[in-house]
């Protein structure tokens, strides 16, 4: 093969793997357009729920902190109402879904493909909050200890580790029976061979 041959078969498989490089990147560029225009569609449906909802914002107590009402960026975006719920778009980007984090993980309050209902449980929930707060502030929020308490129905305070100790205990315990429970068992299985050993067994 001739030196020209070559260089333009060189020439050739250069343009070919230029080609496949911009192919990719155009590729790349055109999913990463797709996934910026699901997030701001995401965004979007976000900010009118939050425009139905100014009002119920607006009316919020400014000394009150415990509520966001800020939209937040990235990946899924996210309309906060305070720091442990928030509404969210579901996976066809049409669902409004209204959350809470609990110590036993999430849990859905509201999920509608129309606004308006939640709309009324974000309201509904931000009036509980509220009253909640209300409540504990006045003092008349209900002991967690009611069956502990004594007849002016204040709940006594347990003494620190306490309750480590009376785990610790019955843990204790627990082993211990089973010991027991286990000695007797091989007595009875082996009862033969003990008697051996001690004839009045």
């Amino acid at each position: 093969m001739s030196e020209a041959g070559e260089k333009a078969t060189v020439a050739d498989k250069g343009r070919r793997l230029s080609d496949a490089i911009r192919e990719v990147k155009n590729a790349a560029a055109d999913r990463e357009d797709v996934v910026v225009e699901m997030r701001e569609a995401q965004r979007t449906r976000l900010e009118l729920l939050a425009a139905e909802l100014h009002p119920v914002f607006a009316d919020v107590p400014a000394d009150v902190e415990t509520f966001d009402f800020v939209i937040s960026s990235g990946l899924q975006p996210r309309l906060w109402i305070d720091a442990v719920s928030h509404v969210a778009m579901g996976r066809d980007r049409r669902t409004y879904r209204f959350v809470r984090d609990t110590r036993l993980g999430r849990v859905v309050l509201a999920e509608s493909t129309d606004m308006k209902p939640v709309a009324d449980k974000v309201t509904h929930y931000i009036a509980e909050r509220l009253v909640e707060r209300q409540r504990m502030m006045e003092g008349g929020v209900e002991p967690v200890l009611v069956a502990a308490s004594d007849e002016t129905g204040v709940a006594p305070e347990a003494a620190p580790g306490s309750s480590k100790r009376v785990g610790f205990g019955s843990g204790l315990l627990a082993v211990l029976a089973g010991i027991l429970a286990g000695l007797v068992v091989a007595a009875l299985l082996f009862r033969d061979r003990l008697a051996a050993f001690w004839p009045d067994f």
